[in-house]
């Protein structure tokens, strides 16, 4: 039998940085969704344990034993085997947490395939901060080093997101080493619930990304993306954890892929997607 995994994009509608433990990770709080659009993960029975890329941004990855679905297959510590296959449809390197959604669609594909548990939550957020809310794959505030996942407000049907990314990777550690100062305030208090698109928001309009400012530093052109964002319908416009994926908030998908459309024939260069923002 084949198990197969949607591993959707990560969106971090919010990001702040509060505070750096003594072994150097950084602790976050950070209001996390995710969009109906990303990669998928399947496997199959076999002897040895491989990964086969394919999709339309399968030719960024090289499937090499520190490729983050191998590590997380490895995770599980049995030595079974299982043929992998990665669909790969989201860019790498984006801010939108694609691999960590691979690392985590591949432990569900694999804990079903196997009839094993996941692995110990320490081994989860070692394979990266973004796996356990990927794994969990369900709107959250992400806090801690991104291993403490809490429930938020249910969110308005039928939100949209637009996703836009300038074909720049950017690095993570990079961002996080130029950060001035690492004890940055929380998220604001979130209300009970959130009534409208609008009302989110305007919630969004008082938190921050504390990266970025650091990533345009380093990438001008995710300015450029965020302007070309702003300049539609847009209720709200931000970067995307690390960086370069930039999005903007829709009252629904419609407009989303309007926008979207506007953006992909002025930018052709630009990797663009609307979807719908999961529930």
């Amino acid at each position: 039998m084949t198990a197969e995994v949607f591993a959707p994009a990560k969106v971090n509608l919010a990001l702040h940085v509060t505070g750096q433990r003594a072994d150097g990770y950084h602790l976050l709080d950070s209001l996390v969704v995710f969009a109906g659009f990303g990669d998928t993960i399947s496997v199959s029975p076999s002897d040895p344990l491989t990964l086969t890329i394919t999709g339309p941004e399968g030719h960024a990855l090289t499937p090499g034993e520190d490729n983050l679905v191998l590590r997380a297959a490895r995770s599980f510590g049995t030595g079974h085997g299982a043929a992998i296959t990665l669909t790969k449809r989201l860019p790498i390197a984006s801010g939108i947490g694609g691999g960590s959604a691979d690392a985590a669609a591949t432990l569900k594909a694999l804990a079903r395939h196997w009839d094993q548990p996941f692995p110990p939550a320490d081994v989860v957020t070692a394979l990266g901060a973004d796996v356990p809310v990927c794994l969990a794959a369900h709107p959250a505030r992400m806090s801690g080093i991104g291993d403490v996942i809490g429930r938020v407000p249910d969110l308005p049907d039928g939100i949209a997101l637009l996703l836009v990314n300038p074909r720049v990777a950017v690095s993570t550690p990079a961002v996080f080493r130029a950060l001035p100062r690492k004890d940055n305030p929380p998220l604001s208090s979130l209300p009970a619930r959130f009534g409208t698109a609008q009302a989110l928001a305007t919630w969004l309009s008082a938190q921050r990304n504390d990266l970025e400012a650091l990533a345009r530093a380093l990438e001008p052109v995710i300015g450029d993306v965020l302007t070309a964002i702003a300049g539609t319908d847009s209720l709200h416009t931000r970067m995307s954890g690390s960086g370069a994926t930039c999005f903007g908030l829709f009252p629904n998908i419609g407009l989303a892929e309007a926008a979207a459309a506007a953006i992909s024939t002025s930018r052709p260069d630009w990797w663009v997607q609307a979807a719908p923002m999961l529930r």
